[in-house]
C-alpha cells in the first residue's frame, strides 16, 4: 500500500534484471498510470498473490521463484515462513517493525536503522541504513559526482511534491504556503489539477500531473518540499536539500531523525499547516543558500545511491 513501496521494490528490480535475473511482481499494483509504465517498460509479469501464506507459496513454487521480497504493512505475519518452509529465500523489506514475518534477511533503509537491534529469528541477516536505500536508475544516473557547490543569490528554484498520488491533499496546503511567504520563486509543483493561487511580484508557478520523471525536475532545484517519505532519499542522493512535512504517523521517525542529522528544513504536519512557525521556516529556507547547502552536502554524503548492489549481493549470496 503506497507507491513509495513500489518504487523501491521496482528499484531493487533494475538492479536484479541487470544481474540476469528473471524478476515477477506479486501482488496488486493498482492503477496509477506512470507506475504501469514503469512496469511494462521493465517488462515485469504482474501476478495476483493470494493472501493465505500456504496460497502464496504455492503460487511462488509454482512460478519456479528462487526469493520473494515482500514489501508490504498488511501482508499476513505468516506468509514469510510459508514460503520458506517451501525452500524460497525470503527477504522483508521494513520500515522499523518487523510486522511478524520470519524472512531469511530484513532491509531497513532508513536513517539510523543501523543503530537498533531488534530480535531476529535465528540465523537471519539484517542491512540497515542509508548504505541500503533502494534507489530507481532515473535517480542513481543523475547523482552529481560532487556535492553541487554553493547557489549565487538570486531567485530559487522549488519543486513541491507529495507521493505518487498526494492522497492527504497536501500540494494545494504547501504551494498556498509557498505563496504566502511573498518572496521571489520559480515553483513547479506535482499535482493531479492546478491549484489555485494569488502569486506575489516575482513568483512563478508550474503545475505537472503526477510523473515517474521526478527527478530529471529535481535536478539542479535549491529546494525540494515534501513529505518524510521514501522519496526523501533520493533528494539525498541527489543533493537538493528538502523541506519536509509529515502526512502519516509512521512518517514521524525519519522526519526527527532527518531534522537532528541537519539533513532538513522541518515544517511539522500536515494537520497543522499553514502556521506562521513554518512560514519563517520555508522563508529562511528560501533565502537562506548558505543553510541549503550545508543540508543539501551532508545529504549528498550519506545516501551514495549503491544501497540496492549491497542488497543484491547480500540476496542473490543467501
Amino acid at each position: 500500500m503506497g507507491v513509495g513501496h513500489l518504487v523501491r521494490c521496482l528499484a531493487f528490480a533494475e538492479e536484479l534484471i541487470a544481474r540476469g535475473c528473471r524478476v515477477t511482481l506479486l501482488g496488486d499494483v493498482g492503477t496509477v498510470p506512470w507506475t504501469a509504465r514503469e512496469i511494462a517498460r521493465l517488462g515485469l509479469p504482474v501476478v495476483a498473490a493470494p493472501p493465505e501464506p500456504a496460497a502464496l507459496a504455492a503460487t511462488a513454487a509454482g512460478l519456479g521463484l528462487d526469493a520473494v521480497v515482500i514489501d508490504s504493512y498488511v501482508t499476513d505475519p505468516g506468509c514469510a515462513a510459508a514460503l520458506r518452509s517451501a525452500g524460497i529465500t525470503v527477504m522483508a523489506i521494513v520500515d522499523g517493525d518487523l510486522r511478524g514475518q520470519h524472512a531469511d534477511l530484513y532491509l531497513d533503509q532508513n536513517l539510523g536503522a543501523e543503530l537498533s537491534a531488534p530480535p531476529l529469528p535465528a540465523g537471519a541477516t539484517r542491512l540497515a541504513g542509508l548504505p541500503y536505500v533502494l534507489l530507481r536508475d532515473s535517480v542513481r544516473s543523475r547523482r552529481p559526482p560532487a556535492p553541487r557547490p554553493l547557489a549565487a543569490p538570486g531567485v530559487p528554484s522549488v519543486v513541491c511534491f507529495f507521493g505518487g498520488t498526494d492522497p492527504f491533499g497536501a500540494a494545494p496546503v504547501l504551494a498556498g504556503m509557498l505563496a504566502a511567504t511573498g518572496l521571489p520563486l520559480e515553483a513547479v509543483v506535482i499535482t493531479p489539477a492546478p491549484v489555485p493561487l494569488r502569486p506575489a511580484p516575482g513568483q512563478r508557478f508550474r503545475f505537472v500531473p503526477h510523473t515517474p520523471d521526478l527527478p530529471a525536475l529535481l535536478d539542479g532545484a535549491d529546494l525540494a518540499v515534501c513529505a518524510a517519505g521514501t522519496s526523501t532519499w533520493e533528494l539525498l542522493c541527489l543533493g537538493v536539500a528538502p523541506a519536509l512535512i509529515t502526512v502519516a504517523d509512521n512518517q514521524r521517525l525519519g522526519y526527527d531523525a532527518m531534522l537532528a542529522h541537519g539533513l532538513g528544513f522541518g515544517l511539522g504536519p500536515l494537520t497543522a499547516l499553514p502556521s506562521p512557525a513554518a512560514l519563517d521556516t520555508l522563508r529562511t529556507a528560501l533565502t537562506s543558500p548558505s543553510l541549503r547547502h550545508t543540508r543539501a552536502t551532508r545529504g549528498w554524503s550519506s545516501v551514495d545511491g549503491d544501497g540496492r548492489l549491497r542488497a543484491a549481493d547480500a540476496l542473490l549470496t543467501r
